[in-house]
């Protein structure tokens, strides 16, 4: 392998006919949901009982619990609990999940799999729920904080629908976000307004006591308890020796080419789910693909996410 190269080149990636051979079937992929959920053997979901009697011509539930004596599948207790999709086609969303830097419109997954689109959204929010960080230790060492502004410009809006030209936050939705420089790894979140009664408790929830926050000019980090720098990004400044926040800016440059080139627009409603899908998979960005797959297979693990709930106002 060559020692430099475009990208992540020491990664191990997989082609989509690696994909294809890898799960030529529908066995195949139920066995790998199996040992991605249950990688010490198989656990009831029910009463976590390891007692279980496999019973591989019983399908669908091809497992029963001598503990309290339940049938089960790996569905059951899981994200996908009740689909009607086959794991063959849920393991390929997985890898075009994992694969694709700037997401999947559910119209792309609609075509590539052959479900409706409406499925296709569905298993999208699913897998984003599977994304989610969970509770990451806090960032040391030095810290970026920034926030964003996810919305449409006024300026675009049908006049009944402006709330005024302008910029700024007027009509968006605010998202803060913190990056480790020493690993990478990010964390963001819609916060209600750009304040430091919301930015402040947020970064330091995320963000260990002994850290260096460093952050624009704002105002609102004036408060922050630790050691915190600042450059004046109004003064044309991006870059004072090692005090800049371009790590975190590069990850919401993505999230915005996702927004305008993938997605078009994102609901307020379904946003944070959205960013937990870009944060996890720039979190995983240095793993392999195959173990950034199965890190999200296991990740639907105890979790539910009914069609009711996802489209209740």
């Amino acid at each position: 392998m060559a020692k430099r190269a475009p990208g992540k080149h020491y990664r191990q990636g997989m082609s989509l006919m690696q994909v294809m051979e890898r799960f030529p079937d529908e066995a195949s992929a139920e066995a790998w949901f199996v040992a991605s959920r249950w990688p010490n053997g198989v656990r009831c979901p029910v009463c976590a009982s390891d007692d279980v009697q496999e019973r591989p011509t019983r399908h669908p539930q091809p497992y029963r619990c001598r503990a309290c004596r339940k049938d089960f599948s790996v569905r059951v207790g899981s994200l996908m609990e009740n689909s009607k999709v086959g794991y063959r086609k849920w393991a390929l969303a997985i890898y075009l999940m994992t694969s694709s830097l700037k997401g999947v419109s559910s119209m792309k997954l609609h075509r590539d799999l052959g479900v409706s689109q409406k499925t296709a959204w569905f298993m999208l929010h699913r897998i984003r729920a599977a994304m989610a960080e969970g509770s990451l230790p806090r960032f040391t060492g030095i810290v970026e904080a920034d926030e964003m502004f996810v919305g449409g410009l006024e300026g675009n809006k049908h006049g009944h629908k402006k709330l005024r030209a302008g910029r700024g936050a007027v009509g968006k939705v605010i998202v803060a976000g913190v990056r480790e420089r020493e690993s990478g790894k990010v964390s963001a979140a819609v916060v209600e307004s750009r304040d430091a009664a919301n930015i402040i408790p947020f970064v330091l929830e995320r963000t260990s006591s002994d850290a260096t926050v460093y952050t624009d000019e704002a105002p609102v980090y004036a408060s922050l308890p630790m050691p915190h720098k600042t450059v004046t990004h109004g003064e044309g400044t991006f870059v004072v020796d090692d005090v800049h926040v371009n790590g975190l800016e590069s990850f919401w440059a993505m999230f915005k080419r996702a927004h305008k080139g993938t997605y078009h627009k994102l609901s307020a409603k379904h946003l944070q789910r959205y960013l937990d899908e870009f944060a996890g998979r720039h979190n995983q960005r240095e793993d392999d693909t195959v173990d950034q797959m199965t890190a999200m297979a296991r990740g639907f693990d105890k979790k539910r996410l009914r069609y009711e709930d996802l489209i209740a106002a």
